[in-house]
């Protein structure tokens, strides 16, 4: 970590504001620039949480953010109907290349993961997907980054039949783990998961967010060869 982003944090969390602000006043425009970069780079790349990759795939999309663990991630009003609200949930994917050259050097044992679309629910319940799929307005917002560049956004309805049916037969198969347990309340599913194939087919897709061809040449290696295969054909020449 930058040394003067260091201090600046040690005055924040045990000082006062105004010992902050003195702190701030007497660096120079290069020193603050570089003490910002920092910051968001360690933010955006922070592996335990996900609030900026989500602020910035909720916001990018047009709706407004919800903070909060509890809930969608965002809402927006709808243009044409008045008084309709539409809301989001966002997954957003985060990819460290570090990981794949410690892959490289021998220091990992297994590949990492490339973007593929994918996301995941944590904790998720038979009655959370009852709930999620009686919701008529709600769409999922699908990103992926790498080292904290943002790659794409898509965005489709929640209730793509391939999108539920993937989810469906993940709590099935918990479901059938659990048969024959005392009970089942207030158990759920630790992660339900799905990739690009399991909304492609959908009618009302969109590409809210996309590099160009070019640009997306150069992340190649660190996406799924099909799912690469479907942005560069989506991406523009510019």
């Amino acid at each position: 970590m930058n040394q003067e982003l260091a201090n600046v944090i040690k005055i924040y969390t045990t000082g006062s504001h105004q010992q902050l602000s003195s702190y701030l006043v007497g660096k120079s425009k290069d020193t603050l620039i570089g003490m910002l970069v920092d910051l968001l780079t360690m933010y955006i790349n922070d592996k335990n949480s996900s609030t900026i990759r989500e602020f910035i795939t909720v916001t990018l999309a047009g709706y407004q953010h919800k903070q909060g663990k509890i809930g969608y991630n965002g809402f927006r009003q709808d243009a044409f109907i008045p008084g309709r609200t539409i809301k989001c949930e966002a997954k957003p994917k985060n990819i460290d290349t570090g990981e794949f050259e410690k892959y490289g050097r021998g220091e990992r044992k297994t590949s990492p993961a490339k973007l593929n679309g994918g996301g995941n629910f944590t904790d998720y319940t038979s009655t959370r997907l009852e709930k999620d799929t009686k919701e008529k307005d709600l769409n999922m917002l699908v990103s992926g980054f790498i080292d904290g560049k943002l790659i794409y956004i898509i965005e489709f309805p929640f209730n793509c039949p391939d999108f539920v049916k993937n989810l469906k037969i993940q709590i099935k198969k918990w479901q059938a783990k659990l048969k024959g347990s005392k009970s089942i309340k207030g158990q759920f599913l630790r992660s339900a998961s799905f990739d690009y194939k399991n909304f492609i087919g959908c009618r009302k897709l969109k590409i809210v967010f996309l590099l160009s061809k070019k640009e997306l040449q150069k992340y190649k290696k660190y996406i799924a060869n099909s799912f690469y295969e479907f942005l560069l054909k989506n991406a523009r020449n510019e």
